[in-house]
């Protein structure tokens, strides 16, 4: 692909979204991979650097590197589809579920349940390995995750994401009495500085993290709360809790040591999602039940049905 024009000063890679803006096929994240690649050349030169400043008279030859197949098996896996159209599905993730292979899981992952389905229906900005994945929730993390079925609806929602525009509400399980009926939780996440599997609050190499939650029942050593996330760090609601000395129920880091941990994991339900939806504009707002073993385990802390049905 050939492109010519006299520009005033402008990054590289802002101005190769612009010019492409029109199309689906290229985000700015995969403009930018382009670039860092060596994909781009600039008036005859190979330019890697995505800030790189365009002057006066150019040329950029864009060479766009031929789609690689995924060695990801398709598999025939029972999904629970919450909203599905012609741009965007919503599943309901069961627990123990990986959403993308990885070191260890190449095999159950919800990429391999979607490629089970259909493989043409899936977004291809997230690479062969995450076809159809905007955003992921953990393993042992139950509830809502948006897939996107086509590359506009994914860079749409991309950037919905990156400016806060859908609302994320979960239900979790915690350790103790939380005295307060509301709180916000504003504190820092970075990398464990011993084990680099975990996540920690830390001044260090960390970034901006905000969850805010609502008490819903306190139940007799438990307190049943829903959060709202203004950001999406790793782990952040599971290190948050910790953080404040109210860690989630059967969480397997970041729990009660003397807990006796059992296979579902941690008590957190990716519960509501409000959003515009990507090409349609219209709101879209969607509910998951909780898992039979969360309900279960509120109704052993003591707490009623109507706990989590009102919620």
């Amino acid at each position: 692909m050939m492109l010519k024009a006299n520009v005033e000063k402008v990054r590289l890679d802002k101005y190769l979204v612009d010019a492409l803006a029109e199309s689906a096929e290229y985000s700015r994240s995969y403009i930018q991979t382009l670039i860092k690649d060596g994909n781009v050349i600039v008036n005859g030169n190979v330019e890697t650097k995505q800030n790189f400043n365009l002057i006066g008279d150019v040329e950029i030859e864009i060479n766009i590197p031929e789609v690689k197949a995924s060695t990801i098996n398709p598999e025939k896996i029972d999904l629970d589809i919450v909203y599905e159209d012609n741009d965007i599905l919503v599943v309901n993730k069961p627990n123990n579920m990986v959403v993308h292979p990885g070191a260890g899981n190449t095999e159950g992952t919800m990429v391999n349940a979607l490629l089970g389905r259909d493989a043409e229906f899936l977004s291809t900005i997230g690479g062969i390995e995450r076809p159809g994945i905007v955003h992921r929730i953990d393993k042992q993390t139950t509830g809502l995750l948006i897939v996107a079925k086509n590359d506009k609806s994914h860079q749409v929602l991309t950037e919905m994401l990156k400016n806060h525009e859908i609302y994320k509400e979960y239900v979790a399980l915690v350790w103790g009495e939380i005295k307060e009926d509301k709180g916000i939780i504003d504190a820092p996440i970075g990398r464990h500085q011993n084990d680099r599997k975990k996540m920690m609050v830390t001044s260090k190499n960390s970034k901006y993290a905000v969850t805010n939650f609502d008490v819903i029942k306190r139940l007799d050593k438990t307190t049943l709360v829903k959060c709202a996330i203004e950001t999406g760090r790793t782990h952040q609601i599971r290190v948050h809790f910790n953080f404040i000395k109210h860690p989630i129920v059967n969480d397997p880091a970041y729990g009660k040591l003397a807990e006796k941990q059992t296979d579902f994991g941690q008590m957190l339900h990716a519960y509501k999602l409000e959003f515009l939806h990507p090409i349609t504009k219209e709101m879209v707002k969607l509910k998951a039940e909780l898992p039979k073993e969360f309900t279960d385990k509120i109704l052993q802390e003591g707490g009623v049905e109507n706990d989590w049905k009102t919620i």
